[in-house]
């Protein structure tokens, strides 16, 4: 598959719902009649979206199943494949944080009162090396998650939510 630009994976992933696509088929392949069911939207929304997100390169065609005499195919994410925010698109990493944004507010309104949590916000001054340590512990995390991503109510597994979102500021 041809590389994609940059830009473009950054508008393509600034919206929600393709946000929770990319989150749902992290754990398992799914076709577009089977994400549309676990997400509760229509196929024809979800398929448009799976288009778009394939065609950015953040889907890969794990499978293709006969269904009903038809030919599905069914997707799964490629964590490690999302774009970096690097690439001086202002509008677009807006668009992307205001998506995320309101992907957190979706999934606090599902959050267990008692259940385990982490909560850190910072805005802080690091050395590089302690600024180095915090991205690659991030990657790491995020790695862990990704590999650890299983389907849908599996038994034994629990639903949660992560965000992670680091960058370097301005000075002032």
């Amino acid at each position: 598959m041809p590389e994609k630009a940059p830009l473009l994976e950054l508008r393509v992933l600034a919206h929600p719902l393709r946000l929770r696509i990319l989150s749902l088929l992290t754990g398992t392949a799914m076709s577009a009649a089977e994400a549309a069911r676990e997400l509760n939207e229509t196929q024809a929304n979800v398929s448009y979206h799976l288009r778009r997100l394939h065609e950015a390169g953040l889907l890969e065609v794990a499978e293709e199943v006969r269904i009903h005499g038809g030919l599905a195919k069914r997707y799964r994410h490629v964590p490690g494949r999302g774009p970096a925010w690097d690439h001086g698109d202002r509008e677009g990493e807006q668009l992307f944080a205001e998506a995320l944004a309101g992907e957190l507010r979706r999934r606090t309104e599902h959050r267990l009162p008692s259940g385990r949590s982490a909560i850190t916000d910072a805005e802080v001054w690091l050395s590089p090396d302690d600024w180095a340590r915090a991205v690659r512990l991030a990657h790491e995390l995020g790695e862990l998650l990704h590999d650890a991503a299983r389907p849908p109510r599996t038994p034994e597994t629990q639903r949660v939510s992560a965000t992670i979102a680091l960058f370097e500021m301005t000075a002032s």
